[in-house]
């Protein structure tokens, strides 16, 4: 993709005034403007390599919907769907656009959703350029035929140097993601963690599509034989869904998240792939060691002055990732939509020895298991978290769901049974072969109630 006529682009409907607009850059250029502003160094890889700052995970405590006629009878609020005053939401949205005017800015239009009835046009506002490679990682990339006639159907606006005021604005500390359906904006602020970004626009996908397009919106990755039989995985990070579903013998339709139509079909929300490389080794992990390259983005990892990288050292996090565009792994499905899924894996990271390895599952069972979402958190993908702790995570993607579980739950008890779907749980140090073997041969699984 070429870079575009940056003086035909204003934010001035956006509210933010005078700023010095580059508008859909190459990653090319991206990746040497980090450098050039001494925001990132090149690795021996040819990546870049970032440290996102104070935040190096997910901050789900600082994560709120804005509660409006859209949200107020649909959205589960509590604890994890938290609600924000929507007057808050002006007076804070107008500070972050004036924080961004006068200022040199990223834009970038992408979109979400590989299945062209579900697309969903995004404008990605950021304040960093290694932020605005990040979007161009993770979303959907438009043609330049496609940018021709782009019209945004949400924005997403991202400050990570603006400090919020928590007791003027609302806030619960400093940092802040915010979605608002009624404007279709995802505001954030204070934090560097790129995650955010992403999750912002798939959390707003979660509501999107059980509420207005009938399709089930699911945490999992996803893959796809020769002979077309689909795979899903589902599981929360550091689980393994990237590594699992990254196959050198099947090719890969998404790493995180997807949806399942009405048509019974099934598709990729994103452009590309967005892995933990804590102890990643060309061993164990060939294909992600692989897509590490140029136009990769290494977050809060370590390296020598040399620039090589040592995936063992977690002494910044030990939720250190990698985002590169899914054409970085050189097996994927085009366009990455698959057809119903013939074997449904539920992952987990049983720290505690709960689980057999792997186990095959009832319709019940399986719709116990996904409402309840056992797991335990790995130490770094959460602000706060330090070692593994156990956990219940609904729909195993609890943070990004805004609807009650059951809502989610049901459309995929419905499916499975329509479609008859394998269904197993396993524990995710398993690897791949093992996984495929077992869902091929069931005298090798175990029952649960064994």
């Amino acid at each position: 993709m070429t870079n575009l006529d940056t003086k035909t682009i204003s934010l001035d409907n956006l509210g933010i005034k005078d700023a010095t607009v580059r508008y859909q850059l190459t990653s090319d250029e991206l990746h040497d403007i980090t450098i050039e502003k001494g925001q990132g160094k090149e690795t021996s890889f040819g990546a870049i390599a970032v440290n996102t700052g104070e935040f190096t995970g997910r901050s789900p405590m600082d994560r709120f919907i804005v509660k409006d006629d859209i949200t107020k009878d649909e959205v589960w609020w509590g604890n994890i769907n938290i609600p924000f005053d929507s007057e808050k939401f002006d007076k804070l949205y107008d500070k972050v656009t004036n924080y961004l005017s006068n200022k040199e800015v990223f834009v970038r239009d992408s979109y979400a959703c590989a299945d062209e009835d579900y697309k969903l046009n995004i404008r990605v506002v950021n304040e960093y350029p290694w932020s605005n490679m990040f979007a161009y990682n993770m979303f959907l990339r438009p043609t330049a035929e496609e940018l021709k006639t782009f019209t945004p159907e949400w924005t997403v606006i991202n400050a990570p140097g603006f400090m919020a005021d928590p007791e003027v604005d609302g806030t619960r500390q400093h940092n802040f993601a915010i979605l608002n359906f009624g404007k279709k904006i995802a505001l954030i602020g204070g934090t560097g963690y790129t995650g955010e970004i992403k999750k912002g626009i798939f959390s707003a996908l979660n509501f999107i599509l059980p509420v207005f397009k009938n399709t089930l919106p699911m945490h999992c990755s996803a893959n796809v034989g020769k002979d077309g039989d689909t795979a899903i995985f589902f599981g929360l990070s550091g689980t393994g869904k990237t590594t699992l579903s990254t196959d050198p013998n099947r090719s890969l339709i998404g790493d995180d998240e997807h949806g399942w139509t009405a048509e019974n079909t099934i598709f990729n929300f994103e452009g590309g792939c967005y892995a933990k490389v804590i102890d990643l080794s060309q061993e164990k992990e060939p294909e992600i060691y692989g897509a590490i390259k140029r136009g990769a983005i290494l977050e809060n990892i370590v390296m020598d002055d040399k620039g090589n990288v040592d995936f063992a050292d977690t002494s910044i996090t030990q939720n250190t990732r990698v985002s590169y565009p899914i054409y970085h792994i050189e097996n994927i499905q085009t366009p990455s939509i698959g057809k119903n899924p013939k074997n449904i894996f539920f992952l987990t990271a049983d720290a505690f020895g709960v689980l057999p390895p792997i186990s095959k599952l009832t319709p019940g069972q399986a719709a116990y298991h996904f409402i309840s979402g056992y797991t335990a958190k790995v130490a770094g993908t959460e602000a706060g978290v330090t070692e593994p702790q156990p956990s219940f995570s609904a729909c195993f993607g609890a943070p990004f769901m805004p609807l009650h579980p059951t809502r989610y739950a049901e459309m995929l008890s419905e499916k499975m049974k329509r479609n008859r779907c394998k269904r197993l749980v396993s524990k995710h140090r398993l690897d791949s072969r093992t996984l495929r073997s077992w869902s091929q041969n069931e005298t090798k699984v175990h029952a649960c109630n064994d």
